[in-house]
């Protein structure tokens, strides 16, 4: 074969990189450590947030279950629903406070005993529409059922005062009863029992 048989090509050029410039070592360590940054926080995030979760779920559970099964009154503030649903405004000085709820088919009782000022009973009395004129001297309203649920005596030696505060239902109805011993810091109790 000679020369003029084969055909002359150009010459070809050798073949040119489109792709990206291969990476330099800190920039392809820079890019890993972004991605493995990224994988913790989309993992970590919310398993944190879940056992976060779990836990103050947990407390809530045993709070409740304790309360469930306690017996009479403890020590400590009612809930701002439970004040609300049995329309408690307990005035913000109290002191002593105690309370125990119970529910049934029938009713829904709330028992609270606290200590306050005279200006104090004169604002819970007035917030539940009453006022220290409806307190009868000498009377204990709440009665001998209550009284047994509750653990509270009103035997003589103290000055008693009492009353009732009643609400159309489902409105709760309150028995209201005051030790006016020393005047200056009574002590009150009462039931408040809703029905459904």
């Amino acid at each position: 074969m000679t020369a003029a048989e084969h055909p002359v090509l150009p010459r070809q050029s050798s073949p040119s990189d489109d792709g990206p410039p291969p990476q330099d070592r800190r920039r392809m360590i820079r890019r890993r450590l972004i991605t493995a940054t990224i994988i913790v926080l989309l993992i970590g995030i919310p398993a944190g947030y879940l056992l976060i979760s779990a836990g103050q779920s947990r407390r809530s559970g045993q709070n409740k279950a304790a309360e469930a099964s306690a017996q009479g009154l403890r020590e400590g503030w009612p809930s701002r629903l439970q004040r609300r649903i049995f329309e408690l405004p307990m005035p913000g000085n109290a002191l002593d406070v105690q309370y125990y709820e119970t529910n049934n088919w029938k009713a829904s009782r709330l028992y609270v005993e606290f200590r306050t000022t005279s200006a104090g009973l004169d604002r819970f009395l007035g917030r539940m529409g009453s006022g220290r004129s409806d307190l009868e001297t000498g009377k204990v309203t709440i009665g001998a059922r209550d009284q047994k649920v509750s653990g509270w005596t009103f035997g003589p030696g103290a000055d008693w005062a009492g009353t009732r505060h009643t609400n159309k239902n489902p409105r709760p109805t309150q028995d209201i009863t005051v030790n006016m011993t020393d005047p200056m810091n009574p002590v009150v109790y009462v039931v408040s029992a809703a029905t459904p």
